[in-house]
C-alpha cells in the first residue's frame, strides 16, 4: 500500500467499489470521508473501520443536489483541513430497450455520473488546493468512469455516453489544473456489485470490490493519468474500435439481443 496519512473523500461510498476503497484506504492509515445518500449505511462502514489504523468518517451528500454543495464543502472542512485525494465514485446504470429514447432515463443517469460528478469536484476544489504539494505530487482528482465509454455498446446509449462525458471533462480538468492538482481517471470493466447485479447479460471477466479497489489504489498511488482493467476487456473492447466497420458491422451486432 502507497497510500498512506492522508486526507481522502469518496463519494458513492455506501457501497460497492466506493464502500471497499474507503476500507482498504482506512486500514492503510488514512483519514476517509465517505459521502453517498444513506447514512444509514456510511455509519456501519465507519463502525467496520474500528480496528484500521486510520478512520472513515460518514458525511450525507447527494450529488446532484446543487444546493447542498456549500453545506457539504463547509462539512467537509470541520471533518479535515485540506483534502489530498478525491474519488469521485458515484454512479447510476440504466438501460434502453430497442433503442425507445427517454429523456428521462437519461437525465437521472447525466444528474449522478455527469453533473454529480461536476458537483463533487466544485464542492472539494478549494480544499484540494489547500494539501501542500509534497515530494509525492499535488492533491489528486480521481474519477471513476467505465470501460463501456470505449466503444458503443448495445442498450447503453445513456450510461456509456454519461461516462464518455466523464471521461472528457477529467482529461480536459487535467489540462486546466495542471499546475494545481493530479487527475486519474479509472475505467473498471464489470465489477460484482449492486449496480451490476441487474445487469441480464453475459458480463465477462468479472471482478470482486476487493481486487478492483486494489487495481485503484495502486493506478492511483502510481498518479497514472488513466487505470483501464482488466486489461483483456479493455483490448476486447479498444482494439476493434479502432477499425469502426469492423465493429459496427461485424461483431458489435452479434451482441444485441433479439426483440
Amino acid at each position: 500500500m502507497l497510500i498512506e496519512n492522508k486526507n481522502i473523500w469518496i463519494t458513492g461510498a455506501s457501497s460497492g467499489i466506493g464502500s471497499e476503497l474507503a476500507m482498504q484506504l482506512a486500514e492503510a492509515g488514512n483519514t476517509v470521508v465517505v459521502s453517498a445518500r444513506n447514512l444509514d449505511k456510511l455509519s456501519a462502514l465507519s463502525e467496520k473501520a474500528t480496528s484500521a489504523a486510520g478512520r472513515i468518517v460518514p458525511l450525507a451528500y447527494d450529488v446532484t443536489q446543487d444546493h447542498e454543495n456549500n453545506t457539504v464543502r463547509s462539512s467537509l472542512a470541520g471533518i479535515v483541513s485540506k483534502l489530498d485525494i478525491v474519488i469521485i465514485c458515484a454512479g447510476r446504470c440504466e438501460y434502453i430497450d430497442n433503442a425507445e429514447l427517454d429523456t428521462d432515463l437519461f437525465r437521472r443517469v447525466y444528474d449522478v455520473n455527469v453533473f454529480g460528478a461536476v458537483n463533487s469536484v466544485i464542492v472539494a476544489l478549494p480544499l484540494l488546493e489547500k494539501a501542500e504539494v509534497s515530494q509525492q505530487g499535488k492533491p489528486q482528482i480521481v474519477a471513476i468512469a467505465s470501460l463501456s465509454a470505449v466503444t458503443g455498446l448495445p442498450r447503453a446509449e445513456a450510461y456509456g455516453s454519461s461516462k464518455a462525458a466523464m471521461i472528457y471533462i477529467f482529461n480536459t480538468l487535467r489540462l486546466d489544473l495542471k499546475k494545481r492538482v493530479d487527475v486519474t481517471v479509472v475505467n473498471p470493466g464489470f465489477v460484482a456489485t449492486e449496480m451490476t447485479k441487474q445487469n441480464d447479460f453475459p458480463m465477462p471477466f468479472m471482478m470482486h470490490p476487493p481486487e478492483a479497489a486494489r487495481r485503484i489504489i495502486k493506478g492511483v498511488a502510481k498518479r497514472k493519468l488513466t487505470v483501464n482493467f482488466p486489461l483483456r476487456l479493455w483490448l476486447s473492447l479498444k482494439l476493434p474500435s479502432l477499425i469502426p466497420s469492423l465493429w459496427y458491422r461485424w461483431l458489435g451486432p452479434k451482441l444485441v439481443r433479439a426483440s
